[in-house]
C-alpha cells in the first residue's frame, strides 16, 4: 500500500504511463493546478528516455476570472523550465450565464482537440485523479445513471475525434499535491474549486463525511473498475446477439427487430438492443436517451409483446411500432407541423 500523501516516484510513473509509450506525441493539458503540474513534471521526466513520445503542453485560458491570464503565463514559464513546448489556448467569445462549468468543459476539450490535430494527431493527456473519479461516480448516481454511466471516466477514450488518456485515475489527488511540493514546483489554487454553486464542488465537500462512513474515493474507484468490467461483458454479449435479432427491412433508415424472440434473453439485453436500434435510427446523433425513458418504453414493449398486443411508442425522435407478430419497427419520427402532433393527423 502507498501512503496517501506520498509523492509519485519515477518507478511508479513508469507503470502509470506504460500505455502511452506507443503514441507519437502527447499533448498534456496543464491548468496550473497541482494535479496537472505534477502530471507535466512526471511525463517530462518519463519522456526524456530514448524512444518515448514527444511531449507538448497546452493551457486553456477560460477568461472567467481575474488572474487567469497570469496563471497561464506562469504555466508557460514552468514548461520552459522543464523543456516542454507550450501553447496558450484562449476561450474567446461570450460566456454563458447558466451551465458555465459544462460549457467551459466542452470548450476546453474542443480547443485541446484542435491543438492536438494541429500537432499531428497528438493524444491528449489529462490529470484526472482518483478523487475526480469518485466525484464523477457520485454525480452520475445522483442523476440516475445505469452501469454504463457508473463506470466513471475511462483511462482511454475518444472525444472530438482525438485520443484522450487519463493515466492518473488510480492516484489520489493528495499524492499529486505532494509530488509538486516535493519537486519545488509552482502551482495555482483555482477559487472555483471551492465554489458551492457548482455541483462537483458540493460533492467534493461531502467526501470527508462519506469517507468517515467508509465510502472513500478508493472504494468508489474500485466500484467504477468493477462496473467497467461488468459493462464490457454485457456490451460484448449485446454485440454478439445483435445480428441474430435484426430482421431484413425494406424501409430506408429503419430497423426491424425480432422483439418476441429477443424476450428469451434477459431484460438487460432487451434494453441494450432497443437502445442500439434507436441510436442507429435517431436523427440527432448527439441525442442521449435517458435510462429512465428507455426503461419505461422498453418495459411497455415487453409487456405488450408477451400479451401479443400491438403498441406504438416514441423515444429519442423515433417511432417504435410493435406488431402483434412480435416484430418491432424503429423509424425516424416525422417532422411535426406547428401545433400538430403526427399522431393527431
Amino acid at each position: 500500500m502507498v501512503a496517501e500523501h506520498e509523492p509519485v516516484l519515477a518507478g511508479e510513473a513508469e507503470a502509470l504511463f506504460a500505455d502511452l509509450a506507443n503514441e507519437p506525441r502527447l499533448l498534456v493539458a496543464v491548468s496550473g493546478g497541482p494535479d496537472s503540474v505534477a502530471l507535466l513534471a512526471l511525463l517530462a521526466e518519463w519522456a526524456g528516455r530514448p524512444g518515448r513520445p514527444e511531449i507538448v503542453a497546452a493551457t486553456i485560458d477560460h477568461g472567467l476570472r481575474d488572474g487567469s491570464a497570469a496563471e497561464a503565463q506562469a504555466v508557460a514559464r514552468l514548461c520552459d523550465g522543464l523543456g516542454v513546448p507550450h501553447a496558450l489556448l484562449p476561450w474567446l467569445g461570450p460566456k454563458p450565464v447558466t451551465g458555465l462549468q459544462n460549457r467551459a468543459r466542452t470548450a476546453r476539450y474542443h480547443l485541446l482537440a484542435r491543438e492536438a490535430e494541429r500537432r499531428g494527431g497528438a493524444a491528449v493527456v489529462t490529470a484526472h485523479t482518483l478523487d475526480d473519479q469518485a466525484e464523477t461516480l457520485l454525480m452520475r448516481m445522483a442523476h440516475g445513471s445505469g452501469p454504463a454511466g457508473l463506470v466513471g471516466m475511462r483511462t482511454r477514450s475518444r472525444r472530438d475525434g482525438i485520443a484522450l488518456a487519463r493515466p492518473l485515475l488510480s492516484v489520489a489527488k493528495a499524492r499529486l499535491v505532494a509530488t509538486a511540493r516535493a519537486r519545488g514546483l509552482w502551482f495555482a489554487a483555482d477559487p472555483s474549486n471551492l465554489d458551492p454553486r457548482f455541483e462537483r464542488v458540493r460533492w467534493r465537500m461531502l467526501m470527508p463525511v462519506l469517507s468517515e462512513a467508509g465510502l472513500d474515493a478508493d472504494r468508489l474507484g474500485t466500484l467504477a473498475t468493477r462496473l467497467a468490467r461488468m459493462e464490457r461483458a454485457l456490451a460484448s454479449q449485446a454485440e454478439a446477439l445483435w445480428p441474430a435479432m435484426v430482421m431484413p427491412c425494406d424501409e430506408a433508415g429503419a430497423v426491424k427487430l425480432g422483439f418476441a424472440a429477443l424476450l428469451a434473453h434477459p431484460e438487460e439485453m432487451v434494453l441494450r438492443l432497443l437502445a442500439r436500434a434507436v441510436d442507429s435510427v435517431a436523427a440527432d446523433e448527439d441525442a442521449v436517451t435517458r435510462l429512465e425513458r428507455l426503461e419505461s418504453c422498453g418495459f411497455a414493449l415487453i409487456e405488450a409483446a408477451r400479451a401479443r398486443f400491438a403498441l406504438t411508442r416514441t423515444l429519442s425522435g423515433c417511432v417504435l411500432t410493435l406488431g402483434r407478430d412480435g416484430v418491432l419497427c424503429v423509424r425516424r419520427e416525422p417532422v411535426r407541423k406547428r401545433g400538430v402532433h403526427p399522431a393527431a393527423s
